[in-house]
C-alpha cells in the first residue's frame, strides 16, 4: 500500500535536542559531551513561535546542570506540508531545519527519496553557529506503533560536506564562524513520524564527524544525537481563574488572559527599587498569592516576560526587563515552584500597553507577564 507523509502542523509543542557525543582534540580523546536544548514551541496560524535554553551540560565527565532558571533564545519559523523550514528568526536554534522532508508523492514500504536540509553546528561552543546544507537519501521502512501513536519508521543517511572547493554547491555559510575551514562526516538516523500530524517525534543520529580549523586545530565528534516532540499538558483553566479570585487579586493589578501560548497572568506596576531588579517588601504579599495560583498547575512550565517602561535607553531596558523576569522566577521558586520550570525573556520598553508619558502610563508599562504553557 502507498502512504502520503506529510506536515499537518501539531499545535504547540517541546522540541528536546540531546546529544552524548565523545570529543578528540587533534586525535586525542578529551571527553564526553552532553548537552540537552529545550524549547517550548507555540503555534500561532501558520507560523511556529519557539523558545529555546540550553537545559544541562556535561563535558570531561564533569556535570554543570545549569542556572534552574532558563533563558529563553528566540526563534521564529515556517513549516511547509513537506517539513521544509522557512526561518524568520535566527538564533541558531533549531539545529535541524527541513529535516525530516517529505516526498511530494505517495511512497511505498522500501521506496526512497533525497530531500535537502540544513544543520547549525557550533562545535567549539562559542556562540559562532555555522549552517551546513546536506542531502540526506530517505528510506520507509515499516509502520509501527510509537508511545501508543501509530508511526511511520523510516531511515535517513547524509554526508556531511563543508568548505571543499570540489562541493562547489554547499557554499560557505558567510554568517558562520569565520574561524571553520572545512567539515567532513556520516550520518545515520531512524525517525518515528506520526501519521496524524506528520510530525517527527523521535530522532536517533548516528554521527562521527570531523571539524578542521583555519589555525590548524582537527575536532571529532563520535556518538548519537537525538531528537523529541512531546505535547505539554492540559492546564485547568478555570481552576487558575478561581484560584485568582481566591486570592483577590485585583483584575485591574494582575489580570488574567488567554493566549495562544496558554493562560497569561499579568503583574502590573511591579515595585522594585529604582533601575534594579531587587524587589521591595511590599510586593512578598503579592508573589505570595501568584505563587499559591501557579501551583495549581506544577506540572507545567512558565514562560516569564519582562517589561520595562521607556527611558530612552533601549540596552539598559532589554537588560533590565531579563533581570526582573529572572527575579520574579527566582522569587517564585523560593514559594515551591522549581527554578528549572521558569523560561525567562525580557522586551525592554518595545511592548508597551500604555502611554509612556505619564507616570500612570509607566507604571502599567513596568510589568512582568507569566504564561502557564500549554
Amino acid at each position: 500500500a502507498q502512504n502520503s507523509i506529510s506536515y499537518k502542523g501539531s499545535g504547540n509543542y517541546t522540541f528536546t535536542e540531546r546529544t552524548d557525543l565523545r570529543r578528540y582534540d587533534n586525535g586525542k580523546y578529551t571527553g564526553l559531551l552532553s548537552r540537552e536544548i529545550r524549547s517550548f514551541i507555540v503555534q500561532k496560524e501558520n507560523l511556529y513561535d519557539g523558545n529555546f535554553y540550553v537545559w544541562q551540560e556535561t563535558r570531561r565527565n564533569m556535570q554543570r546542570q545549569l542556572p534552574g532558571i532558563n533563558e529563553a533564545i528566540p526563534s521564529v519559523f515556517k513549516i511547509a506540508s513537506d517539513g521544509s523550514f522557512t526561518m524568520l528568526q535566527d538564533n541558531g536554534y533549531p539545529t535541524f531545519r527541513s529535516f525530516p522532508c517529505y516526498p511530494q508523492q505517495k511512497i511505498s514500504k522500501g521506496e526512497k527519496w533525497t530531500a535537502s536540509s540544513v544543520r547549525v553546528v557550533d562545535p567549539m561552543n562559542t556562540g559562532e553557529f555555522t549552517r551546513i546544507p546536506f542531502t540526506a537519501e530517505y528510506t520507509y521502512l515499516k509502520d509501527d506503533v510509537y508511545n501508543g501513536t501509530e508511526v511511520y519508521i523510516v531511515s535517513a543517511k547524509w554526508a556531511t560536506r563543508y568548505g571543499f572547493l570540489s562541493a562547489a554547491e554547499v557554499p560557505a555559510d558567510t554568517e558562520g564562524d569565520p574561524l571553520l575551514d572545512r567539515a567532513t562526516g556520516s550520518h545515520s538516523a531512524t525517525i518515528a513520524i506520526s501519521k496524524e500530524s506528520g510530525a517527527a517525534l523521535v530522532v536517533r543520529d548516528t554521527v562521527d564527524e570531523s571539524f578542521f580549523y583555519k589555525d590548524g586545530r582537527k575536532v571529532d565528534f563520535k556518538g548519537t544525537i537525538s531528537l523529541f516532540t512531546n505535547y505539554p499538558p492540559a492546564v485547568d483553566r478555570k481552576k487558575i481563574i478561581t484560584s485568582v479570585k481566591k486570592e483577590k487579586l485585583p483584575p485591574a493589578e494582575v489580570p488574567v488572559e488567554e493566549t495562544p501560548a496558554g493562560l497569561k497572568i499579568s503583574i502590573k506596576n511591579l515595585q522594585f527599587k529604582p533601575d534594579s531588579d531587587q524587589l521591595l517588601e511590599s510586593e512578598k504579599e503579592r508573589l505570595d498569592k501568584i505563587a499559591s495560583v501557579l501551583l495549581n498547575a506544577k506540572d507545567s512550565s512558565f514562560l516569564v516576560e519582562g517589561h520595562t517602561a521607556s527611558t530612552g535607553n533601549p540596552s539598559g531596558e532589554m537588560s533590565l526587563s531579563i533581570k526582573r523576569a529572572r527575579a520574579i522566577a527566582s522569587e517564585l521558586s523560593k514559594r515551591g515552584i522549581p527554578a528549572e520550570k521558569f523560561i525567562c525573556k525580557g522586551w525592554g520598553a518595545t511592548k508597551p500597553i500604555a502611554d509612556n508619558s505619564t507616570p500612570e502610563g509607566m507604571a502599567q508599562n513596568r510589568r512582568v507577564e507569566i504564561t502557564i504553557l500549554e
